[in-house]
């Protein structure tokens, strides 16, 4: 089979190894236009480009989907098949073009988890299993008939990166089990709609996650706000600011907690409990959280004794919730 292959970030450029690596012929790769990265502003390419050139691929990087040239160069290529792993949504003109259908590859268990972030919130709301989903591509995004699913453990302590490699060494299997089951004609896609009505799931979804959504909300429970960290973590991060007598601000990203058990009745809460030296915590209603790892707008991330040698934290610095 012919293939045209569209991603963008490293995820997506492990399956376009394992496609390859599987003998399948790709005929060309979509990706994103190079953009300007770091400090320096140098213009980045994707992974998905960077492992297509090492393969001598041709690289397309439309800016518009819908451009007339740019559909007329993708129909020119006959492909038999369309694949798609993590890249934005394409246009009908597009999808509907391969005689063999456009197919996606999602990092959840559909029709759970539909969205930009499924890895996110998956561990954000405390998910015990989580898994991927190779599926049609139809109009509305995430939709479309469920080809093949492989679930994955999710660990107490796993944070979203963490389970990020995890499925993408996962997907290396599924992306190729599927394509070989359409190329041999063994697909019996299921509809999501069918899977929702005798299931009665409630839908969760997983939406993008913008700056504004990563502050820790300090009223939640201990186990909400311990998911959340590492269902942030590394990135975007779990942000939180504490403010010091004099009334200056510290904005912090957060990248590992635990859960301590609340043994201090004097102490408030949402105070701070720190030695000054070794630990930092925050009292909650039923739990503290203690920081292990942070960053400092400007620095690198530390281990939290070595952000208090830096930064003399004590108890009468307080919370901003």
């Amino acid at each position: 089979m012919r293939i045209v292959y569209f991603g963008t970030p490293e995820f997506a450029a492990s399956q376009l190894e394992a496609i390859l690596a599987a003998g399948y012929d790709v005929a060309t790769v979509i990706t994103t236009p190079d953009k300007p990265a770091g400090r320096g502003k140098q213009m980045h390419s994707s992974e998905v480009k960077e492992c297509a050139l090492r393969h001598g691929l041709p690289v397309l990087q439309p800016e518009k989907l819908k451009d007339e040239a740019f559909v007329e160069q993708l129909r020119s290529y006959n492909a038999d098949l369309f694949v798609v792993v993590a890249f934005r949504m394409l246009p009908e003109v597009i999808w509907s073009m391969p005689p063999k259908g456009t197919i996606n590859l999602h990092a959840s268990l559909l029709p759970q988890y539909r969205g930009a972030a499924p890895i996110n919130h998956a561990i954000i709301n405390g998910e015990k299993e989580t898994g991927l989903t190779t599926f049609i591509l139809e109009k509305e995004i995430d939709t479309g008939a469920m080809i093949m699913q492989e679930k994955l453990e999710i660990t107490d302590t796993m944070t979203a990166g963490e389970l990020h490699d995890a499925l993408m060494v996962m997907g290396n299997n599924v992306i190729v089990k599927t394509i070989k089951m359409i190329e041999e004609g063994r697909v019996e896609a299921k509809s999501q709609n069918l899977v929702i009505e005798s299931e009665k799931l409630t839908l969760k979804p997983a939406p993008k996650i913008f700056k504004e959504d990563c502050y820790i909300d300090w009223k939640k429970s201990g186990r909400d706000i311990y998911n959340f960290v590492r269902g942030l973590s590394p990135y975007p991060a779990a942000h939180a600011k504490i403010q010091n007598p004099s009334g200056d601000v510290l904005d912090l990203k957060i990248f590992k907690t635990e859960l301590v058990s609340k043994s201090d009745s004097e102490y408030p809460v949402y105070s701070i409990k720190t030695d000054q030296k070794t630990y930092l915590e925050v009292v909650l209603e039923d739990f503290c959280i203690k920081i292990l790892e942070l960053q400092q707008a400007g620095k690198k991330s530390m281990p939290i004794a070595e952000f208090l040698r830096g930064t003399r934290v004590s108890e009468d610095w307080r919370l901003i919730l």
